[in-house]
């Protein structure tokens, strides 16, 4: 077998769609991938440019190959949409590095991407009256946390999200990212808490080649990744002083400079900040600036823990049981009343990310239908027949509200639990267990 038979038999064994670029942007490779997912033959792609194949708003707006082109710098797991041949769109996460030759000259470009229409169809599939761009909830609280959203969703202003580790602040900055005036724009996130403070300062504005040790290319930012997006910056709190002044200076000014270089340079970029720590006390301590704080704090959302809305747990739990259940196609439906009361009655210090860990611990022992209060981690069982708890409804208005919900389906439905469960989007056993807490049993 020839060298370019070879290559071409390794880039169809490919799991990704991956194409490759000239200089002049035309297309001189096209996978097996790449063709399942376009519905192109690579016969009529190859010379093409590749925008007129692949449709992306970015193609005009912020081509990814223009950018490395450019910089020299690859791009890693961008989330894009491109259009299949026949006019439908599908969402993507896309890579984009420099072709070199021999000489390490540029010599084009190469692209691999990935297909994420099954994760938007689980989504979809999961998408219920207590579900908001992946928020679970119906509690008074969550429900508050949706009207601000809703409220904000023509506004620039810089956001900072607070609530402990797992409680979902990852899932409210989606929410407000998809809702918002920037949604088909770049949305960059990073974890400040994973860097060491010069990694963290590379990451955000980017470096020259030679400006440090490990510097041995240009490296663009993630700043300028962002321009013209959102940039989530998660466990804002831990960022080290010298880089909150960095910082500061681009939601003041909109500007920044690479490590090692002179040129400023103007970025326009919404900041969401999310932290789970006592950010009043951090600032009090000294390891927080206060005009960095007012910066941030333009638009605060406090997510309250698990622990203070139950009443969320048998949807969030019934939420997850769905997610499994399409991922892996077992036909688990629901817990019984037993598995439901240790959910409920447990304090959840994990907060939502515990309670998904928990539903998944269970969902993988059980083999019927129904998840029961054996199945679940003994940790929980434990903690939740240990302590003194008591069944009661926390949240007043919530509950009479869900009474006359629940009343309306069954008088509807003559009474038929069966139909009625299925217009309320729930189970049987939890619709019957509503009943009981409700009076209407």
């Amino acid at each position: 077998m020839n060298s370019n038979k070879l290559n071409n038999a390794i880039l169809d064994s490919l799991g990704e769609g991956l194409f490759t670029v000239d200089k002049e942007f035309r297309i001189n490779s096209f996978n097996r991938a790449a063709e399942q997912i376009l519905g192109y033959r690579r016969d009529e792609v190859i010379g093409d440019f590749c925008k007129n194949i692949i449709k992306s708003h970015r193609c005009y707006e912020d081509c990814p190959l223009g950018k490395v082109l450019e910089s020299g710098s690859n791009l890693f797991d961008c989330e894009s949409e491109i259009e299949h041949r026949s006019g439908r769109k599908i969402p993507v996460k896309l890579n984009a590095t420099v072709l070199r030759d021999n000489e390490n000259k540029p010599i084009g470009g190469v692209v691999s991407f990935r297909d994420l229409s099954y994760l938007e169809t689980i989504q979809k599939s999961l998408r219920t009256e207590s579900n908001y761009h992946g928020i679970i909830g119906t509690h008074k609280s969550i429900r508050e946390i949706i009207t601000l959203i809703e409220e904000v969703a023509e506004s620039k202003s810089n956001v900072l999200i607070m609530g402990e580790s797992g409680s979902g602040k990852e899932m409210v900055a989606n929410a407000i990212q998809a809702t918002s005036l920037r949604k088909n724009k770049p949305f960059i996130k990073i974890n400040c808490s994973v860097f060491p403070p010069h990694i963290l300062a590379s990451e955000l504005f980017g470096h020259v080649k030679g400006s440090y040790t490990d510097a041995i290319k240009d490296r663009i930012g993630r700043f300028e990744l962002a321009d013209g997006g959102t940039i989530f910056l998660d466990e804002v709190a831990e960022m080290p002083l010298e880089m909150q002044v960095q910082l500061l200076r681009v939601l003041q000014e909109g500007t920044f400079e690479r490590i090692g270089e002179s040129i400023t340079r103007k970025v326009d970029v919404r900041v969401i900040a999310a932290t789970n720590k006592n950010i009043t006390e951090h600032m009090h301590n000294g390891k927080f600036r206060e005009d960095l704080y007012y910066r941030l704090n333009v638009i605060p959302i406090h997510i309250p823990p698990l622990r203070e809305r139950k009443s969320d747990i048998p949807n969030l739990a019934q939420h997850f049981i769905n997610k499994f259940s399409m991922i892996s196609g077992k036909k688990i439906f629901e817990t019984d009343d037993d598995a439901m009361d240790i959910l409920v009655s447990y304090d959840w210090p994990g907060n939502v990310r515990e309670l998904e860990n928990a539903v998944e611990y269970a969902f993988a022992r059980t083999k019927d239908s129904v998840i029961h209060a054996s199945k679940l981690p003994p940790v929980v069982r434990m903690e939740a027949h240990t302590g003194t708890h008591k069944k009661q409804i926390d949240d007043i208005p919530f509950a009479e509200e869900e009474y006359a919900r629940i009343k309306r389906a069954l008088e509807k439905h003559y009474w038929n639990r069966s139909r009625a469960a299925r217009e309320l989007e729930m189970g049987r056993t939890t619709l019957w267990r509503k009943m009981k807490n409700l009076g209407l049993a």
